[in-house]
């Protein structure tokens, strides 16, 4: 390891250095980027493109007294590596390790946990205002990107942010692929001059003194916008209320201090537009930022490489297989993502149908009601969202979908765990707030297969279906040779055994099958968390001594609890174990050490079983290895 990063051990060390050590900094803190998620895996792209301003806030401001909110919070590789967490890196996103994601519990150094994007300008808003309170001389500062500014919560805080007095400093970090001419010699002049305070005083004094005349200050007020719109954006954060100031070189030390410098001096909201470059310094990245924007494991020499052998396709995968399918056969689908078109599978939908794909960017709410709308006119939406992000527009999922019964098809990608992610990604809720919704119906595939079967069960409903299937790739099951859907609200029966049922909702089905046959227990695969099954159910109620329930998605209001309610409907009082995600937030880590450590791989499923129901199963026997 270099020795000026080594010699780093909190912002402390980095405020004592002289700007030019600055640069070399930066230059070994990016090299120790790469190498650190060369091994690890995790998001690179955004955290190359903040190395600069990390460096350039922690040597500005007196973290942690002074408050650092990162949007999404993904680009704080840097950040984390500058605060102590820098021999921890090997442990990123890994069981037990550190998170990828700013955490609380982790350090004084990280003022808010985020993940989901645009909570920060309300969070960093929330701190100003709470230190004036309290009589505090803390800055609090708010980095946003671009993408994330086109959530309207940014914009909430923003209009809210503008009629108070507190030390707010928004960054907006614009990492659009390249640097616009805008940014350069006069424009890092022209930045640090409008953030200067004889620039900020001297337009204070103009205020005053013009503002007895009206005429003569609307006409300076429109001078000053016109020389500022030569050289920057439109001004339409001054609108809110903000001093704006930018746009300037986000990779440049030289200018990004003196204006950070600058802007600590000044009172009231500020608002500072940095435009900096995914990937920026490792070539690899910078040619494309979006391969390498959460990359597994690679060698940082060669990059990425194709493996030998083709994975199985994911569920994402499969999900848009069927999109472009489904869009060839009915003129009337169209796609809807909200910024999400790689993860969710959307590439190839956009390439063939861009007539018919619509991003609208990082505004969940506002994709459901968007969907609403075009249902109500005939048109047949699909919805690919993640499930961790549609709880962002339950109110538009309750109020504008499912109130109105329209048939729009939620396609949630990510349910159940998501591993490395962690809590704040994975989909642990989709079936408890959805069942409980009018209306609304949830599938639940086990497989690949079923997943293309079932999403095209609910895109001939003429109301709002959701279909959840998780992260990554399945048995392998191939997919089916036409758009064929499968029984709506029913399931099947996979295993005849005794004794005890076992009704699998979704991917778990197959760990489900294996401790099944350590048990000789009976196994149905659900499919259908609403409506339920409830005629199988009942027939494997009467012929059963005991039924257990697995789900990959949280045990209170779950699946289970369907099941329960429906046999307590029924009058049947049968012992039931429900098997699932905990009432607690789980972790990050390898997905299957995960659901090992919860009970719900097969050997797990097959312990919890045998422990709850003893006396109703044989004695333990060597079949009880498939489930080991």
């Amino acid at each position: 390891m270099s020795s000026l990063l080594s010699s780093i051990q909190s912002p402390a060390d980095v405020r004592r250095l002289p700007r030019p050590q600055l640069h070399l900094l930066a230059d070994e803190l990016r090299e120790f980027l790469v190498q650190s998620v060369a091994r690890t895996g995790g998001h690179l792209s955004s955290n190359l493109g903040t190395v600069e301003l990390t460096v350039a806030l922690h040597h500005v401001f007196n973290t942690p007294h002074d408050r650092i909110v990162w949007d999404v919070g993904h680009q704080t590789y840097p950040h984390k590596i500058l605060t102590g967490r820098r021999d921890r890196m090997h442990s990123l996103r890994q069981l037990g390790g550190i998170s990828g994601f700013p955490l609380r519990s982790e350090s004084e150094y990280d003022a808010f946990g985020t993940a989901h994007s645009s909570t920060s300008i309300s969070a960093a808003l929330g701190m100003a205002m709470a230190a004036r309170q309290k009589g505090e001389d803390r800055h609090a500062i708010a980095v946003i990107g671009d993408g994330a500014m086109t959530a309207g919560m940014a914009f909430e805080a923003l209009n809210n942010a503008g009629v108070l007095d507190g030390k707010l400093l928004v960054i907006l970090n614009d990492n659009d692929m390249s640097i616009s001419p805008p940014v350069g010699a006069l424009n890092r002049y022209l930045a640090q001059l409008m953030s200067g305070r004889f620039y900020s005083a001297a337009k204070q004094v103009g205020k005053q003194v013009l503002k007895n005349a009206p005429p003569l200050f609307e006409l300076a007020k429109r001078l000053e916008e016109q020389a500022k719109g030569m050289v920057v954006p439109a001004t339409l954060f001054e609108k809110f209320g903000f001093n704006y100031i930018g746009p300037i070189d986000g990779h440049d030390l030289d200018s990004l201090i003196p204006t950070l410098e600058n802007i600590k001096q000044l009172d009231g909201p500020q608002f500072l537009h940095v435009v900096t470059r995914k990937g920026q310094g490792y070539k690899l990245a910078e040619a494309d930022p979006i391969a390498y924007h959460g990359p597994g494991k690679f060698d940082p020499v060669v990059g990425l490489q194709t493996p030998a052998t083709p994975p199985k396709p994911t569920f994402s995968a499969v999900f848009g297989q069927w999109l472009c399918d489904m869009a060839a056969h009915d003129a009337r689908l169209v796609g809807i993502t909200p910024a999400m078109r790689e993860g969710s599978g959307m590439v190839e939908f956009h390439q063939r149908f861009p007539d018919r794909y619509y991003d609208v960017g990082i505004a969940e709410q506002h994709a459901v009601t968007f969907a609403a709308g075009m249902a109500c006119e005939g048109v047949k939406p699909v919805v690919a969202i993640y499930s961790t992000f549609l709880q962002r527009a339950y109110d538009q999922l309750i109020h504008d979908v499912a109130l109105q019964n329209l048939p729009v098809v939620f396609a949630l990608d990510r349910a159940g765990l998501v591993g490395a992610d962690g809590p704040t990604h994975a989909g642990a809720y989709d079936i408890p707030f959805i069942r409980c919704i009018p209306n609304m119906a949830l599938a639940c595939p086990a497989d690949e297969a079923e997943c293309y079967r079932l999403l095209s069960t609910a895109y001939a409903q003429h109301h709002p279906v959701a279909v959840r299937y998780p992260r990554g790739a399945g048995v392998g099951t191939p997919l089916p040779q036409d758009l064929t859907g499968l029984p709506y609200g029913q399931g099947e029966i996979r295993r005849q055994g005794h004794k005890v049922a076992i009704l699998a909702f979704g991917t778990l089905l197959y760990p489900a099958l294996q401790a099944a046959e350590a048990l000789d227990a009976s196994v149905a695969n659900m499919r259908w968390a609403k409506p339920l099954d409830v005629d199988l159910l009942l027939q494997l109620a009467q012929s059963h001594d005991a039924i257990v329930t697995v789900e990959e998605g949280a045990l209170p209001g779950g699946a289970g609890s369907a099941v329960l309610e429906a046999l307590q409907m029924a009058g049947l009082l049968k012992p039931v174990l429900t098997l699932g995600l905990p009432d607690r937030f789980i972790e990050h880590g390898d997905h299957a050490t995960l659901l090992a450590g919860l009970g719900l791989d097969a050997a797990g499923m097959a312990a919890s079983i045998r422990q709850r129901f003893a006396a109703l199963l044989p004695a333990v026997n060597t079949a009880a290895g498939a489930a080991d």
